[in-house]
């Protein structure tokens, strides 16, 4: 009995555990295997945005140095105590005030998210997760383009696109360790409200489907206009887009529910920061919504007008008040023009007429063979991609083809604007990539002929096959056109800007020039201390050096940086009468602080050489920003006053040489100072209301000397 008793719960123990088969989750092969590589193209996505984190914990470039300053002030005062935050440490001597020329959802998502790890109790300082930060932010982004891919094109397309935004090289310098600005969120946040809008506006959803996507697509893109000013971009690529649409005779009801209330969502959060206002909504940018959603308005109202007589009276009055009302506000003065950055990426020319945009790198336009830098052979597939969205003119691929021309268009006109190509492309590439690879991969899954008998091992077999052969053309592509490929690892692989000391070479180690420069100067200088540079140290003395500074990357006050310009350019008497202009500003305001110490960076060979990367590269921005090289001021010329020049007057080196004007400037005189006492000689050069307190004590690297020296002022 007792024998029977233990059978008895022995069978009963081997059926539960039969049972618990039953129990397992039904997931395909197929999904597996998608799941497993999309898993594969996360981490590396994770990884490679993590390699320059071996020079040291710093931030890249400049402005994420702003970002971060924000951030810690929310961490240590609260989300909205940026809204009435003065920040006298920037601008002397005026201050700035953060939240009219500021964007909070940057440093709003990286305090919120901070403060939840440090709930959870992650051992992390704010320092560390910011520049960590973009690197997430950049996975994430890999994730939303998988989701956007699938919708476009399938599964294949969604991974694809994933795998090429991980390793985009222009994506990558925007994501990677340290490069905590305003794109990392923003790229983010225009592919989620893409994915979004798109699914809304699908009419085989069911209406409550496609609200909830309506309102996360307006979220989504009331973040981007909080986050990162060319969220003008998402917008007016989405307006035309509803506009191709009814071109097209794409018309619905789901469209006008589905615009009205993405787009009521987001202008309604955009107003309510104090950057925008509720003089955004009269921006020349904005009012093409408005002029769309009365366009879908007629739509609707026309379906309910029976005649044809009366449908066509009703337009005529209706655009006829539209264009009247339009007329009437510009007439008025209540329609705003649109604002220079954006005027010059429409029309490139109109950067010309602006000295102070085109002295930044970045905003000018740019070669052809950028294109090819950034994505290597991926732009050879561009145009079938192009071809394929075209060929099947659904929702979707019209929205893509409108992005990926737009994109181009601007990425042309701007090179900073290659970031928001980036993810175009990379969806138009992984198309055409699946598209032309399907004919093949079709005759491959082909099953031979066989007998029923083996029909159940063959159909399992073939699931096997299919998977096999997807993870095969993903390493094969993986291995073939994007690792070997050095522009990938060279972009992901190099130092933050602080810690390659602003020089353009790859160092072994951290260059320290700038970084014990920025610590002595917290360290030794007063805490009333006013440093004066060009504008593109301004954040990194501010927040790095913890001193005021007198203009800086946020170039809102032009005046302030043609009077900086046209000090260095002028000699020393000329430069302390500037100095002591902005010393009577300060005391006016009741200040008790003057302008202490000048600072210049400069760069040279061991022979002395210039290398043209630090000011000595950067002087003649400081004379054509002021207005010096302008023959309508009378004073200076560029060709004549201040470098060599030829018997006919054309110029022969793009060096301040020692000529007339050139050695008397201030600027040529602290750099050649700082340059022959950090090679150990005599300088040649008398100062007289400067004196040199302190010189960086790098040594070379790549056979560049980067140096850093700061004067006290002698007034």
């Amino acid at each position: 009995m007792v024998e029977f008793r233990k059978l008895f719960q022995r069978k009963k123990l081997v059926n539960a555990l039969r049972s618990l088969g039953a129990l397992r989750l039904g997931v395909s092969h197929s999904s597996l295997v998608i799941a497993s590589l999309l898993f594969i193209v996360l981490i590396l996505a994770f990884v490679i945005r993590l390699l320059p984190m071996r020079w040291g914990t710093y931030l890249s470039e400049f402005d994420p140095y702003f970002q971060y300053r924000v951030t810690e002030h929310m961490v240590e005062n609260g989300f909205f105590a940026w809204t009435s935050w003065h920040d006298d440490l920037r601008w002397y001597p005026y201050g700035h005030e953060i939240a009219r020329t500021a964007f909070p959802g940057l440093p709003f998502t990286a305090a919120s998210s901070y403060l939840v790890l440090n709930a959870l109790g992650l051992p992390i300082n704010l320092l560390e997760f910011v520049v960590l930060f973009p690197a997430i932010m950049g996975t994430l982004t890999c994730l939303v383009m998988y989701f956007l891919g699938k919708d476009i094109g399938g599964k294949e397309v969604g991974l694809f696109s994933a795998l090429f935004l991980a390793l985009n090289a222009a994506y990558i310098g925007r994501t990677s360790w340290g490069f905590f600005d305003d794109e990392t969120v923003g790229i983010f946040g225009i592919l989620l409200f893409i994915l979004f809008f798109l699914r809304s506006i699908e009419t085989e959803k069911p209406f409550k489907s496609s609200m909830i996507y309506a309102i996360a697509a307006g979220l989504s893109l009331g973040y981007i206009f909080i986050s990162w000013g060319a969220a003008q971009y998402p917008m007016g690529m989405t307006v035309l887009f509803v506009f191709a649409m009814l071109l097209l005779r794409r018309y619905s009801s789901r469209l006008l529910f589905s615009y009205s209330t993405t787009f009521g969502i987001a202008l309604f959060i955009a107003v309510n920061i104090p950057k925008n206002g509720l003089q955004f909504l009269t921006g020349s940018s904005v009012l093409p919504v408005f002029g769309v959603f009365l366009l879908l308005c007629i739509y609707e109202a026309v379906g309910y007008i029976k005649t044809a007589k009366m449908k066509a009276l009703f337009v005529i009055i209706f655009v006829a008040l539209l264009i009247f009302s339009f007329f009437m506000l510009s007439w008025l003065g209540f329609i705003k023009g649109l604002e220079a950055k954006y005027l010059s990426v429409l029309n490139p020319f109109e950067r010309f007429t602006r000295p102070i945009m085109e002295s930044v790198q970045e905003h000018r336009p740019s070669a052809w063979g950028s294109f090819y830098y950034d994505f290597g052979i991926g732009v050879f597939f561009v145009p079938f991609g192009l071809f394929f969205a075209v060929r099947n003119p659904t929702n979707r691929n019209v929205f893509l083809g409108i992005f990926g021309l737009t994109s181009i268009y601007f990425a042309s006109s701007m090179i900073r604007l290659t970031l928001l190509m980036a993810p175009a492309l990379c969806l138009l590439w992984a198309l055409a990539l699946v598209r032309l690879l399907r004919p093949f991969i079709t005759l491959l899954k082909e099953s031979p002929i066989i007998s029923r008998r083996k029909t159940r091992f063959a159909t399992r077999v073939g699931k096997e096959f299919s998977g096999a052969v997807l993870i095969v053309v993903f390493l094969l592509l993986l291995l073939t056109f994007v690792l070997p490929d050095p522009r990938v690892f060279g972009q992901a692989d190099s130092p933050t800007t602080l810690a390659a000391a602003s020089v353009p070479i790859k160092p072994a180690e951290t260059v320290p020039d700038w970084i014990d420069t920025l610590a002595w100067m917290r360290e030794n200088l007063p805490s009333t201390a006013v440093v004066a540079s060009w504008w593109d140290y301004g954040y990194w003395i501010a927040i790095w050096g913890n001193r005021t500074s007198l203009a800086d990357n946020g170039t809102w006050n032009l005046t302030q940086i043609q009077n900086i310009g046209l000090m260095f350019m002028s000699n020393e008497t000329g430069a302390i009468q500037i100095l002591e202009k902005w010393n009577q500003d300060a005391h006016n305001r009741g200040l008790q602080s003057n302008v202490s110490h000048v600072l210049v960076f400069t760069t040279f060979d061991q022979n002395g050489n210039d290398a043209m990367v630090g000011d000595e590269g950067k002087w003649r921005w400081m004379a054509r920003i002021p207005g010096l090289d302008d023959q309508s001021f009378g004073n200076y010329s560029l060709g004549t006053d201040w470098v060599d020049t030829s018997e006919d007057g054309s110029i022969q080196s793009d060096e301040l040489l020692p000529n007339s004007k050139g050695s008397s400037t201030l600027l040529y005189k602290l750099m050649k100072y700082g340059k022959e006492t950090k090679l150990g000689k005599s300088s040649s050069v008398s100062l007289g209301h400067f004196d040199l307190t302190y010189f960086s004590q790098g040594s070379a690297v790549g056979g560049i000397y980067p140096l850093v020296c700061i004067y006290e002022i002698k007034y």
